[in-house]
């Protein structure tokens, strides 16, 4: 079965190169051109969403919203495509749950690999640290293969990368992790993404950890550590 894409974007003529070229590799298309269409073409199961942010009817941020709050939606990957191009643009994407942001212009061969990448790592991405399926240290229970966080027996809601990162620290408490580190093995190393963005991520992780934040611990100049229960 293809690979199936929600392509959404109000300038045709960027929809309609993309599309021409995702089928040349072999993807299966679906396309909208307002926020509002892409939430009724969300029924269809794509496994991942381009989406624009400067829509007419919805734009982009909310659309990413409301899939993130759908059922079943919260991992789907969706990459933002957009014009916009300044950090506090991309850092309130990611803030919404967004797994990648590519600025326009952009060549259709990189946004491919970056389609590519993210259905990749649509899974934890795997290396010399391994990820073990199920994770308990002190409150926090992490199954990898239901996506489920448990803290004190409360389920967490956790975006796709949220998930990972936190998983990622998680498998090795006590151990230091280089933002570089995490970049490549969340992310990938064929990714550009900026190292502030594992900072945002982190904050996020630890607003909804609320009174364990401290689990994650920064190592400044460094990166991050999961703290170590003895």
């Amino acid at each position: 079965m293809k690979t199936k894409v929600l392509l959404v974007d109000d300038e045709k003529d960027i929809v309609e190169i993309l599309h021409y070229n995702l089928e040349q590799e072999n993807f299966d298309v679906i396309t909208a051109y307002d926020g509002l269409e892409a939430l009724s073409k969300i029924k269809e199961n794509p496994d991942i969403i381009i989406l624009d942010v400067m829509m007419p009817k919805m734009d982009g941020y909310e659309v990413c919203s409301k899939i993130r709050s759908m059922s079943g939606y919260e991992n789907i990957p969706i990459i933002f495509l957009t014009a916009k191009s300044s950090e506090i643009d991309e850092v309130h994407g990611l803030n919404l749950g967004a797994d990648d942001f590519i600025q326009k212009p952009a060549s259709t061969k990189k946004i491919i690999a970056r389609i590519k990448s993210n259905l990749r790592k649509s899974g934890l991405a795997s290396g010399k640290d391994d990820i073990k399926s199920k994770i308990i240290i002190g409150p926090l229970e992490i199954d990898h293969d239901k996506y489920i966080v448990l803290l004190d027996g409360q389920q967490l809601v956790f975006p796709k990368k949220e998930f990972e990162i936190l998983s990622f620290l998680a498998s090795n408490p006590g151990k230091v992790y280089p933002r570089e580190k995490i970049l490549n093995d969340v992310w990938g190393n064929d990714v550009f993404v900026v190292e502030r963005t594992i900072d945002v991520h982190v904050r996020k992780i630890r607003e909804k950890l609320d009174e364990y934040a401290d689990l994650i611990e920064t190592v400044k100049g460094v990166g991050y550590r999961f703290k170590s229960f003895e």
